[in-house]
């Protein structure tokens, strides 16, 4: 079933099923990453309130903190990033809208200009101060990421952050009065010493660590030789489709990108 992402203030009923974060780890029971409402509300932390995230088929989806010591007896505690980037079968989609949710409905709790609690809004998807009458909104974060060709390769690097031997894209955050193209050609250089022209849009995805909208880019390779920003960078090369290192998986943004260059630099060599 696909998920649809949504809002309601309607509160849970036991058709409802639920998206349960413990300490930043999406909660699974067995092979389910989404937990009946009736088992999950027991196991709710304190003080923790379930928020609506959308629809999956005709069943409402909440998502929920859950209190370590009170999950259900066969409960394990998965990384939401190695649940993205090496589980095929977790729901990629609704679980970064539901942690995405989560943490702006906890770091949004008390206004960020005068300290009063807030609440919810009366009719969409925010927190509402009433001293200040402001809406509070889930915040999202531009960030660019971008498959750098040259010639029949492009360019794919391994993060500092990255523990596995995984090799991506570059990317980075649009800065305040910045366009995205013109972020895309900062962060290049800035990080690999690189310059780049030809910055074309390709796709976007949501991306929930913490709360990123990522854009993604193809560019050409203008000039300049590699010399990476060591802190954020540990390898780079250019690579071959014939002969790729690991890289995303297709649920994530930077792993359609190299699908789609691969796919072009491949209909071009068959002309």
């Amino acid at each position: 079933m696909d998920f649809e992402p949504g809002w309601t203030r309607v509160s849970p009923g036991p058709d409802a099923v639920v998206a349960g974060f413990c300490h930043g780890r999406v909660v699974t029971v067995g092979e389910r990453w989404l937990l009946d409402w009736p088992e999950a509300q027991p196991a709710l932390a304190e003080g923790t309130e379930p928020v609506h995230v959308g629809q999956l088929g005709d069943r409402p989806v909440y998502v929920v903190e859950l209190a370590e010591d009170r999950l259900p007896g066969a409960a394990e505690l998965v990384a939401l990033r190695d649940a993205l980037l090496f589980q095929p079968d977790a729901p990629a989609e609704l679980l970064g809208t539901a942690f995405q949710v989560q943490q702006w409905f906890q770091d949004h709790r008390f206004c960020g200009r005068c300290g009063q609690q807030t609440g919810f809004h009366s009719h969409e998807r925010a927190r509402w101060c009433g001293s200040c009458e402001i809406p509070w909104y889930p915040r999202l974060a531009p960030c660019v990421i971008v498959v750098i060709r040259r010639g029949d390769r492009f360019l794919l690097a391994r993060s500092t952050r990255m523990k596995q031997r995984m090799f991506s894209l570059i990317a980075g955050f649009v800065e305040a009065g910045e366009s995205v193209e013109s972020a895309v050609q900062r962060e290049v250089l800035e990080e690999t010493g690189l310059r780049v022209s030809n910055v074309r849009y390709q796709a976007s995805q949501p991306w929930p660590f913490p709360h990123q909208l990522m854009l993604g880019f193809f560019a050409d390779y203008d000039s300049g030789e590699l010399v990476l920003q060591e802190d954020e960078l540990v390898e780079a090369d250019w690579y071959h489709p014939d002969s790729l290192p690991p890289v995303p998986p297709p649920t994530t943004i930077a792993g359609r990108l190299i699908a789609a260059m691969i796919a072009e630099l491949q209909a071009e060599s068959r002309r």
